[in-house]
């Protein structure tokens, strides 16, 4: 019988792991690409849809941010309280979603934060104070949360390891398509007077949550991994084996899922209930990379620049409405495009690479941005265009997709829904900081300098890329606890895994392929 651990050395931390690889379980070490089955594309095309609400809010209050204002006669501080509290209502949303993920599944975690935003676009729709429109604004806000917390986690669910790159950044795909969406219902009722074009703008968002419903209720299929640490074995196996293509062994899959349950219900009663409060070395990373990764998204001012883009434009310029439009219109799209480009290469190229080529993007695009507010210059509007057009291409080439699918896989199989709502809660509380600040900021030291201060933040999310984020390209979800362990010497997950195999081999387990590592061992040996 193979085993998966070999002993070299001495002391404490002298275990290394030799099962820490590419593979979609830990007997698979074949070099063959699986291909994307249809059910899979379907699956990932529902929960995507979920993200297109988030993006459609974004575009929306876009536009219809100063509309709000001159209608009901809010004042800036009041508009900044608007745009930001979206952001600050999704924290309760990430806090709740991981207790109806885990308790109730994914699937009907989808149909909570649908209602939700149909709800809250609703009353937004029909307000008439400023008190009104935030309690609509409430409970948008708490569909966000959800579905920031859930989109990707579903999609890693569901994903084979060689493909769950590109597909979870659909997530991100569609939270783009929403926002393009959105600045087109600007133009959509731009003939219609203020009071009512941006109603309906609002209003025309309850479509995506409703189609987002039904979709759940007869499209897609729950998670694997949460039907597993149900005890719903059987009915995990017939959902991947529509995941994989036909032919594919899943059992080995499906062992793999219950293992990492039991490694990591092992390695958690080793120090108590309080596993991510007082987490394992190997736990301890996975929560340094994955919120701080999610925190990192929104510290380098993304969802900021997108509510306030008709601003910048407007200081940099660019004033006529139409051309502000035309503008939203560009950018939205050209960001679409480089999303889907990331998509493609995050799983050939790997995270670290397009993370670094993202940030130093990034960083150079708000000092160019920068230039149009310093001085007289002639060329304010076309440095801001060009600025704003590659600081929105180079984050959608990285850090858009790269922030929510590095949370989605790190996080270990028992702890990924808490985790994935703690790395929600702090990325929107970090968004709340930036969206709520960003009008007086910019006003109080200058548009100029905000954005040298912008790219000031891209430069140390790089050096914290550089030192905390390992390559996770490739890496199946149940592998990713052993290699953050391999990583950081943690020997209660490695204690755990003996456990587990030995536990297999007492109960005569299936025999796992043996490692090239472990076959050269062998052979020298028997020699």
């Amino acid at each position: 019988m193979s085993t998966v651990l070999s002993t070299t050395g001495s002391g404490p931390h002298a275990k290394k792991l030799i099962i820490t690889h590419e593979g979609e379980h830990h007997g698979d070490y074949s070099d063959i690409s699986l291909k994307v089955t249809r059910a899979t594309v379907i699956f990932t095309l529902c929960a995507a849809l979920n993200s297109c609400n988030l993006g459609y809010d974004i575009g929306v209050s876009t536009n219809a941010g100063s509309l709000i204002q001159r209608d009901l006669g809010l004042t800036d501080i009041q508009r900044e309280l608007f745009v930001g509290s979206l952001n600050f209502w999704s924290i309760f949303g990430s806090l709740f979603s991981h207790w109806i993920c885990d308790v109730y599944g994914r699937r009907k975690s989808f149909q909570v934060a649908a209602l939700a935003f149909i709800i809250g676009l609703i009353i937004m729709a029909c307000a008439n104070g400023f008190a009104v429109l935030m309690l609509g604004r409430f409970f948008v806000g708490l569909g966000v949360g959800f579905g920031l917390a859930i989109d990707p986690l579903y999609i890693a669910e569901v994903s084979p390891a060689a493909h769950r790159g590109e597909l979870v950044t659909w997530s991100e795909m569609a939270i783009n398509v929403g926002i393009v969406l959105g600045f087109f219902s600007g133009i959509v009722f731009y003939n219609v007077n203020d009071n009512l074009e941006w109603r309906l703008m609002f209003a025309m968002g309850c479509i995506l949550p409703v189609v987002m419903i039904i979709l759940s209720r007869t499209v897609m299929v729950e998670s694997p991994r949460w039907l597993v640490s149900k005890g719903q074995e059987e009915q995990a196996k017939e959902i991947l084996r529509k995941v994989y293509p036909e032919g594919f062994d899943v059992n080995p899959v499906a062992q793999d899922i219950k293992e990492a349950l039991e490694r990591e219900r092992i390695a958690e009663q080793q120090i108590g209930w309080n596993v991510i409060l007082f987490p394992t070395r190997a736990i301890k990373r996975m929560l340094i990379v994955g919120v701080g990764t999610a925190v990192a998204q929104q510290a380098v001012g993304i969802d900021a620049i997108q509510y306030y883009l008709i601003d910048v434009l407007d200081e940099s310029g660019i004033t006529s409405e139409k051309a502000q439009l035309g503008v939203l219109m560009l950018l939205g799209i050209l960001k679409l495009f480089f999303i889907v480009v990331g998509s493609k290469l995050l799983d050939r190229r790997g995270r670290r690479p397009l993370l670094f080529v993202s940030l130093v993007g990034m960083c150079g695009a708000c000092i160019l941005t920068s230039f149009s507010f310093f001085g007289k210059n002639k060329n304010k509007s076309t440095f801001a265009i060009v600025g704003l057009s590659l600081y929105l291409s180079f984050f959608s080439v990285g850090m858009g997709p790269g922030a929510w699918l590095i949370p989605s896989e790190v996080f270990a199989t028992s702890i990924r829904a808490k985790a994935m709502s703690i790395a929600t809660f702090f990325n929107r509380i970090t968004a709340t900081l930036m969206a709520s600040t960003f009008l007086s900021t910019a006003n109080a030291i200058g548009w100029g300098p905000f954005f040298i201060m912008l790219a000031s933040i891209s430069v140390v999310v790089l050096v914290f890329v550089c030192c905390m984020l390992p390559e996770t390209k490739g890496r199946s979800l149940e592998d990713m606890s052993l290699y953050f362990a391999e990583l950081t010497g943690d020997d209660s997950i490695l204690e755990a895994e003996r456990k587990v195999i030995n536990d297999r081999e007492r109960a005569g387990g299936v025999e796992m392929t043996p490692t090239p590592q472990e076959a050269l061992s062998s052979t020298g040996e028997a020699a």
